[in-house]
């Protein structure tokens, strides 16, 4: 039996791990980068060995160091999560060699699966269905669109889609960039592009007695750069077409037997037709193989909701030596995972990087456990206070919701996510409510050009109106008079800014999702007098909340400050302010034209040098940050005045990386 696991990786699925060891009695062993020391997961370990350095290529891809410190810390077992060494065939033969226990499939497996070239032909020999792959070099019009694709890995890394054959080279090359950068190797192919393809997987558990699983279907459709946001179980489309489920089991176990798989897996793959009964789509149904995962994925929280299995908890019995029963355990009602991601979703999905000053959900909700009645499920890897870096994926939580239908599933989810108190970064939870209460959703249409059929600017809409925002600013203006009185010295029983006299009104100013909002009101002995509010009336306001009268209604606001960072969240909906200075220093003004960094990361590449010529639109400089890279465009046409930065330079937000003087237009001197 297993005594005590390390797991070789960091945040949310460390403390996903440790939860079930911790249930099993199963000691737990971290490893941690420095940027991870003061990171929940290496608190909640029993031992935790530090990794010296901040990249994962010093840290935790560097499997001679994670094996030394399961030897260091007494550890008899390895599980590798998700990402960095989890699919690394040399790895898991090193973990074997050094006497340790490997908790996942055989290195073999790994390794045939761990090419996605070679895969796709095994996977054909063996009768399961798949796409062809292209080679990039060959690539013609005819072929377009395709999508380049990482041989190495996944996650969206050194994926990029190509509809114009001119814009293949490029393409390819920053591919090539992102594969090396995220996996090590560069391999990338290309393969024919399904604009409106279902993304469909079968979670398979298999035992060393040849035992194979297929423990339900999910659809993880909803995308974005070819990363999963929306994932659920089981699929709408498979719901709706008769006998798919049975040919996508069979599919899926046909990969796993024809590979000997040990242990969690999942077989992947793209399948096309719409979630109607009696669609006319002719290939209803039809699916392709993408990819076999040989590790436990980031969507598993869905099928064990629906399912009643702890998945980790099979793969510690599996890896002990274990048998699974004859079958799998029957499915029961909907579960829906959304990933709550530190981003911009309308500034092309800019990562975030800062503070998590809170992040908490109504109710009740379980962390990292099984949901066995309906409820709402919890697994992240922050806590209230941790912070957000530039080294790895920005991911803040998982939030998962079962119900007994699919639309209490949705309903339930979305409801959680839009009373959830979220503070500090940017996220993307207003988008994911979106999704959740868009019709096409309820309908079950979710294909993976989601984002482009619906529009993501109408997605990505604030959840909270104009409205609002502005009376959520007028509660912020009443909470911070009520804290200024708080704090007081003298006269404690006076309003704030209370004169004896008639006086201008108090005035503050907050910046909003549009620009500055301004609040001018007066505390008087008759109540409230506030511009533009005159259906408002003012029931009471503390420091932390605010209840107002508008319209007849009564309403609640919950204030909370974080130095000039405001949030306001209330049944209207969440609004996050910025309380702007009375005053502006003059050494905070950047120049016109200025190209601010958006997010920290670190320079690799040019595109022109100081005293060019460029056009609007143009790249001026590549950042990477959190795994992915991102384009620095000129704003406007003119010469690069000024370029303040180098390749390999590592800057912060805000940072000044060169200017660009606009071009005047002809006949203006």
């Amino acid at each position: 039996m297993i005594q005590s696991v390390l797991v070789a990786n960091r945040g949310e699925i460390a403390r996903r791990i440790f939860a079930t060891c911790r249930r099993a009695g199963i000691g737990t062993v971290a490893v941690f980068s420095d940027a991870d020391a003061l990171s929940p997961h290496v608190a909640e370990a029993d031992t935790a060995v530090r990794l010296p350095g901040n990249s994962p290529a010093d840290t935790y891809l560097r499997g001679d160091l994670v094996i030394e410190a399961a030897l260091l810390a007494g550890a008899d077992a390895i599980h590798p999560g998700y990402g960095f060494l989890s699919e690394n065939a040399d790895f898991a033969r090193a973990v074997h060699d050094a006497g340790l226990t490997w908790i996942g499939p055989p290195a073999p497996a790994i390794e045939m699966m761990g090419s996605k070239v070679e895969s796709k032909k095994m996977m054909a020999a063996a009768g399961v269905p798949v796409l062809a792959e292209l080679d990039p070099g060959a690539v013609t019009e005819a072929d377009l669109p395709v999508l380049v694709k990482a041989s190495a890995g996944g996650g969206g890394r050194g994926m990029r889609v190509v509809r114009e054959l001119a814009d293949l080279p490029e393409q390819l090359e920053g591919a090539r960039r992102e594969a090396q950068s995220a996996f090590g190797d560069p391999t990338v192919f290309c393969e024919r592009y399904l604009e409106t393809g279902r993304h469909i997987e079968v979670q398979v558990m298999a035992d060393r007695q040849g035992t194979v699983w297929a423990v339900g279907e999910r659809e993880c459709s909803i995308q974005r750069r070819h990363q999963k946001v929306v994932e659920e179980a089981p699929s709408p489309l498979v719901e709706a077409v008769p006998g798919m489920r049975e040919r996508l089991f069979e599919a899926a176990r046909l990969a796993a037997k024809a590979i000997d798989y040990e242990g969690a897996g999942t077989v992947e793959f793209l399948a096309s037709g719409r979630a109607e009964r009696g669609g006319d789509d002719p290939d209803q149904g039809d699916f392709y193989f993408l990819e076999m995962n040989t590790r436990l994925q980031v969507e598993h929280p869905v099928t064990e909701c629906t399912t009643g299995l702890d998945l980790v908890e099979l793969q510690l019995q599996v890896a002990s030596g274990q048998a699974l029963g004859a079958e799998s355990p029957a499915v029961s009602g909907h579960s829906i995972e959304v990933r709550l991601y530190a981003e911009d979703p309308a500034q092309n999905w800019q990562p975030q990087s800062g503070p998590v000053h809170r992040l908490d959900l109504p109710g009740n909700a379980v962390e990292f456990d099984v949901l066995r009645t309906p409820g709402i499920r919890l697994d992240s890897g922050v806590v209230d206070g941790s912070t957000i870096g530039v080294h790895y994926d920005p991911m803040l939580a998982k939030v998962i919701s079962f119900a007994p239908t699919r639309t209490q599933a949705a309903t339930r989810l979305a409801a959680a996510l839009s009373r959830a108190q979220i503070h500090g970064l940017r996220t993307n939870r207003d988008l994911l409510v979106n999704v959740l209460r868009h019709p096409a959703f309820l309908a079950g249409d979710t294909d993976t050009a989601f984002f482009d059929t619906h529009g993501l600017d109408v997605l990505a809409r604030p959840l909270a109106s104009a409205d609002t925002e502005r009376l959520s600013a007028l509660a912020a203006a009443l909470a911070d008079a009520a804290h200024n009185r708080d704090v007081a010295t003298v006269n404690t029983s006076l309003p704030s800014g209370w004169r004896n006299l008639a006086s201008a009104p108090q005035s503050k100013t907050f910046t909003g999702t549009d620009g500055d909002i301004v609040i001018r009101y007066l505390l008087t002995r008759y109540g409230l007098k506030a511009e533009g509010f005159d259906d408002v009336a003012l029931v009471s306001a503390t420091a932390r909340h605010v209840a107002l009268d508008v319209a007849g209604l009564r309403r609640s606001f919950e204030v909370s400050r974080y130095g000039d960072d405001v949030f306001v969240d209330s049944a209207l909906g969440p609004v996050s302010l910025h309380a702007a200075p009375r005053f502006t220093d003059p050494s905070a003004v950047v120049a016109e034209g200025s190209l601010l960094a958006p997010m920290p990361g670190s320079v690799i590449r040019l595109g022109a040098a100081a005293g060019d010529s460029v056009t609007a639109g143009q790249p001026i400089v590549w950042l990477e940050a959190m795994k992915m890279e991102h384009t620095i465009k000129a704003p406007a046409s003119g010469v690069l005045t000024e370029l303040s930065v180098t390749a390999g330079q590592q800057v912060d937000v805000g940072t000044v990386l060169a200017v660009v003087e606009a071009a005047q237009p002809e006949g203006v001197s």
